[in-house]
């Protein structure tokens, strides 16, 4: 017998009940991540692509926990049209001085606890995020409905990239760096999908 089998096995043995849940998968194609962040001469905007994930939900129908799988090789600028320029801002952005996509390809968010907001409709995760090889609290507010078999969840939330070891441009820990400053904050919007397994 499997593992699987054992366990389902006992807990019929022993008169309890085996929890049921409904694991969504979430859609890579209809789920999107934007990102924005600042620096003292501006800003810059693009996205990256969600790769896969999950969504767990108890048998009750309330969330028990979400994974997020990011590809940080697909990361695209929005805001700058000349294409030299704009090559140029993503090669950085994957290169060592940020993200480091080559030996990092993946960034990873998992959420474990859920709680209602204080406002109606408005929900709060909590969990772990992984950039780098790095992992760190984070706290995620959202919106989320179920319609035909399809999770929808949107929110945004920011991460300080300086505990994430993305150090170019960072007065968190370079001196003297006048207006050539990047801000440590970078801000996420997301719109994740997940379907019901057939």
């Amino acid at each position: 017998m499997s593992v699987l089998s054992v366990a389902f096995a006992f807990a019929a043995i022993a008169g309890g009940e085996v929890e049921k849940e409904n694991v969504m998968t979430i859609s890579a194609d209809q789920s999107t991540i934007s990102w924005y962040g600042e620096k003292v001469t501006g800003s810059h905007n693009g996205a990256v692509d969600v790769r896969q994930g999950n969504i767990v939900l108890d048998a009750d129908g309330n969330l028990k926990s979400a994974y997020v799988q990011a590809d940080m090789q697909t990361i695209v600028n929005h805001d700058l049209e000349d294409a030299d320029t704009n090559a140029k801002l993503v090669g950085h952005l994957k290169s060592d001085d940020f993200f480091g996509v080559e030996k990092f390809p993946y960034a990873e968010i998992n959420l474990t606890k859920f709680e209602k907001g204080k406002e109606a409709g408005k929900y709060l995760a909590t969990g772990e995020l992984t950039i780098k090889g790095k992992t760190n609290p984070i706290t995620v507010p959202f919106t989320y409905n179920v319609e035909e078999g399809t999770l929808t969840a949107t929110g945004a939330f920011t991460f300080d990239r300086s505990n994430y070891d993305v150090r170019y441009g960072s007065d968190s820990f370079f001196d003297n760096l006048g207006d050539k400053v990047i801000y440590d904050d970078v801000n996420l919007e997301f719109t994740i999908k997940g379907m019901a397994k057939k």
